[in-house]
């Protein structure tokens, strides 16, 4: 990864192989994609399938310690200069894994990170719950979420499984604000973040070992 590509990263909640959560993930991820090159920004992509980390996501809520594969997911998430997040609506919200696996991210972790809400259900009637749902849980982590928020039902789907329609557009709206608000963004003091202070300076700094 060159030093200014940009870290987008997708988490997409869907259970089953294959989803229509994870075709929208991968048409919103495309679009983005495309808007940041188009604006001269190359891009290191992750995507995180939920399905695949669903136990550890549980033993963490249990022990408080993440797995491995886990503690690698929550890093490319808390690290990440954008995020596209999907997940399946179930009883009028984000579906329960979605929410675990957001609740063993530190609650500071996300601010000001710029994320595009998506979400699919079987009919229309559940895209509200990107309002009500999705959108104050990322006000909450002091995140900024991208005006447009895309819903996909069945209906939404062309016989190929292409985003068409009123669907494509939303897609398109939504990756061009969130790839705006990627390269709008302050670069992050990483490097701040990472500097590792010498041992014998640290003792210094505390008086130890002075004679």
């Amino acid at each position: 990864m060159s030093d200014s590509a940009l870290r987008l990263v997708v988490v997409a909640a869907g259970l089953s192989v294959p989803s229509s959560t994870r075709l929208l993930a991968d048409r919103a991820t495309d679009a983005t994609v495309r808007q940041l090159r188009h604006s001269g920004r190359e891009v290191d992509l992750r995507i995180i399938e939920l399905r695949d980390l669903a136990r550890e996501i549980a033993d963490n809520l249990v022990t408080g310690f993440p797995a491995a594969e886990l503690r690698e997911a929550v890093e490319a998430v808390t690290a990440a200069d954008g995020l596209i997040t999907v997940t399946p609506i179930f009883s009028a919200s984000y579906s329960g894994l979605f929410k675990s696996f957001m609740d063993v991210i530190d609650k500071d972790a996300l601010t000001g990170c710029p994320v595009l809400i998506a979400a699919t259900g079987g009919t229309a009637r559940h895209s509200l719950a990107l309002e009500h749902a999705m959108r104050p849980l990322f006000a909450h982590l002091r995140a900024v979420v991208a005006p447009t928020a895309v819903f996909a039902a069945t209906e939404d789907w062309g016989s190929t499984g292409d985003a068409s329609g009123g669907l494509a557009i939303r897609i398109a709206r939504a990756a061009g604000e969130l790839a705006d608000l990627m390269t709008s963004r302050p670069v992050p003091e990483r490097a701040a973040a990472d500097t590792v202070v010498p041992f014998e300076e640290q003792l210094a700094a505390l008086g130890i070992g002075r004679r």
